[in-house]
């Protein structure tokens, strides 16, 4: 039997009423890429919108092997204890042959995504750069309006293209794994540059003093790099636990200090411009290969290519053009 189609008035109602099942329908549809949808979608963010602003929005990167997922759990159980409701944006690396994605962050943080208080949406990346898919700021805004006030992003992992979540959270956190050869020389310099917080995890039994040197390090190369502005370097065990309170309190402390300064709404409305940009280029781009015209003629064009009948720039150029 078919679901019921939802109108724009009953996903704005549900997702005000914290209604799980609408949200992650609501998630859905913003992250559908069909013209009718993309217009409710529309319609739902801006009517939702006045609702938004008090939560901390949290990016989180890490290397593969990182304990991303395990640090996601413990923290938002934790945070949950005390009294918050956590929403987990997760996204996941899609293949470049079929565009599926593994999804599976609700098996990696099983307690977190069966919790009440917790939302855990696993989304696809299809390609979008950074892994950090084009409907996630919409995704954010329906869980900010649904009522979750701590909320992360996690991406797929870390790297030059990763730095795009900068550009829609309040707190940039990377996690590192001391000892993995991602310490210093791994961490691309554009990582460190956009980092507002650093955590060596899994310092916990025989890593901890590999743990604390990492730290050590870390911290020494930041001061070089970023000066007084440079950001402060902790360890943790998501494992053990041990940490995980201390990490929070320099979060913490951080956005409320940012928010009293004035400069989390400034780095906000940055952020709401350079999404504006995104969304053109984005527009921009699915027009371009919407259009069925211009589609023949970029086919007739690497064709060109192929044959070695043009260069790529003289193809592209010809393209461009038309």
């Amino acid at each position: 039997m078919a679901r019921r189609q939802l109108t724009t008035q009953d996903y704005v109602r549900g997702v005000l009423d914290s209604d799980r099942a609408v949200l992650a329908r609501a998630i859905t549809l913003v992250e559908s890429h069909r013209a009718e949808h993309r217009a409710m979608a529309r319609e739902v963010v801006e009517r939702l919108l006045p609702h938004t602003g008090a939560a901390h929005r949290v990016g989180l990167s890490g290397v593969p092997g990182a304990g991303k997922s395990t640090f996601l759990e413990a923290m938002g159980l934790a945070r949950i204890a005390e009294g918050q409701r956590v929403a987990v944006l997760a996204v996941d690396p899609s293949s470049d042959v079929s565009g599926g994605s593994i999804l599976g962050d609700k098996t990696r943080m099983g307690q977190l995504a069966a919790h009440p208080d917790a939302f855990v949406r696993p989304s696809p990346s299809r390609g979008a750069l950074g892994g950090v898919h084009r409907a996630t700021q919409q995704a954010m805004v329906l869980c900010e309006a649904a009522g979750f006030r701590l909320i992360f992003v996690e991406t797929v992992g870390v790297g030059q293209s990763e730095t795009r979540v900068a550009e829609m959270v309040d707190t940039y956190l990377v996690l590192l794994l001391a000892g993995a050869g991602d310490d210093l020389q791994g961490i691309k310099r554009g990582i460190l540059e956009l980092a507002d917080l650093l955590a060596v995890n899994k310092a916990d039994g025989p890593n901890v003093a590999a743990a604390a040197v990492a730290q050590r390090e870390l911290q020494g190369a930041l001061r070089l790099l970023r000066g007084t502005q440079a950001p402060e370097v902790l360890t943790c065990s998501a494992r053990t636990g041990a940490g995980l309170d201390e990490l929070w309190q320099a979060m913490h402390q951080r956005f409320v200090r940012e928010g009293a300064s004035g400069r989390l709404e400034a780095r906000r409305a940055e952020q709401r411009v350079r999404w504006l940009r995104r969304l053109v280029e984005d527009e921009v781009l699915r027009r371009f290969w919407s259009d069925s015209r211009l589609q023949e003629r970029m086919a007739a064009a690497e064709l060109r290519v192929r044959e070695g009948r043009a260069t790529a720039g003289s193809a592209a150029e010809e393209v461009l053009k038309s």
